[in-house]
């Protein structure tokens, strides 16, 4: 399937093949849910999302990897290396970085804003030296490049039938979303690692502090306090989820299936938490296999749908922009208009 994904794509060089190839294992083995919803994408768009998902892994495993010896000052400066890469890699088409390599190819193709990328790995940077935040407000900017930005990478690649401007918001919002979910979800792996990415005033409106969810992973002991600290977390992230909804039906049609069964499968994350009594502090709520097996037979069954319609189509419906703004530009020439720019 990676050798058809690639030449649907048009991606021929053999070592940018490699480097799509490495990014997509990556994908297939950390991202599961996130891998299981790229399957339901038309075959030619599958290796961009490999790539943007590749090389967001490569920097959390830098920052947040607990199998890892190295210090904060050693992750720091890998984090420098990398961001350098990716600088050759977005303004000259050179890296030695696998996920680099295929990450620049896929932002020249589609003409993804390399602002992007900076503001990730900003966020990245803040890991290793801050370990909580105030407030909402203050943890939404720390989001911004930790996760809004990934929805606005993607959606070049997805392709929308409105402005994309105007489906931008959503899209951030649906990765805002996703990350809020990670945060509940793996509360307790975070505090190991010295975080804690609900906010101190969260906390403080229930009673409690960092140093009681620290005792609570600690000990097993449960606090009914705590619970309604994740409780009321649930309920902004489903909030943030209702902000994302519209967005869905503002992409090409083809792509809809891919992201409403990502949309299905992460809110239904918070459903297994609740399930589970939010004990996130102590084990990993997971989302059922039958469940997750029946929302994916649905996206496949409307991933189907799409494709037929769209082969359908002898041309694009009049005032649809999706077929010219998310068709991938050949290798190299948004570089090329760059350099003429300049």
């Amino acid at each position: 399937m990676t050798v058809r994904e690639l030449d649907a794509a048009g991606i021929d060089d053999p070592a940018l093949r490699a480097a799509y190839t490495r990014c997509r294992g990556l994908n297939a083995r950390h991202g599961r849910t996130y891998f299981l919803a790229t399957r339901l994408l038309p075959v030619d768009r599958r290796p961009a999302v490999h790539a943007l998902y590749g090389f967001a892994r490569r920097a959390d495993d830098i920052v947040d990897d607990l199998d890892s010896t190295a210090t904060a000052g050693e992750r720091a400066r890998a984090l420098v290396e990398l961001e350098s890469q990716l600088e050759a890699g977005l303004r000259h088409g050179r890296a030695t970085e696998p996920v680099i390599r295929a990450l620049a190819d896929t932002a020249d193709r589609y003409g993804i804003e390399s602002r992007h990328f900076t503001d990730f790995l900003s966020s990245m940077r803040s890991d290793l030296t801050v370990g909580g935040y105030a407030s909402y407000e203050e943890l939404g900017r720390y989001m911004h490049g930790s996760a809004a930005v990934i929805g606005l990478q993607m959606l070049p690649v997805l392709g929308t039938v409105v402005p994309r401007e105007e489906a931008a918001v959503h899209a951030a919002a649906l990765g805002v979303a996703f990350q809020l979910t990670n945060f509940l979800r793996d509360v307790g792996e975070d505090l190991d690692r010295g975080r804690l990415y609900l906010p101190a005033d969260l906390l403080a409106a229930h009673g409690v502090d960092r140093e009681r969810f620290e005792w609570s992973r600690s000990t097993g002991a449960r606090d009914g306090r705590i619970t309604d600290v994740l409780r009321a977390a649930a309920a902004h992230n489903r909030g943030v989820y209702r902000t994302a909804l519209p967005g869905i039906s503002m992409l090409a049609p083809v792509s809809r299936p891919c992201i409403r069964t990502a949309f299905v499968l992460y809110s239904g994350i918070l459903d297994a938490i609740e399930a589970d009594g939010y004990a996130v502090l102590h084990r990993r709520a997971v989302v059922p296999r039958r469940r997750r097996a029946a929302v994916a037979l649905d996206g496949l069954a409307r991933a189907v749908t799409a494709r037929a319609v769209s082969r359908l189509r002898e041309r694009p419906v009049a005032g649809e922009q999706v077929c010219a703004a998310s068709r991938p530009r050949a290798a190299g020439t948004a570089r090329a208009v760059r350099k003429e720019a300049v």
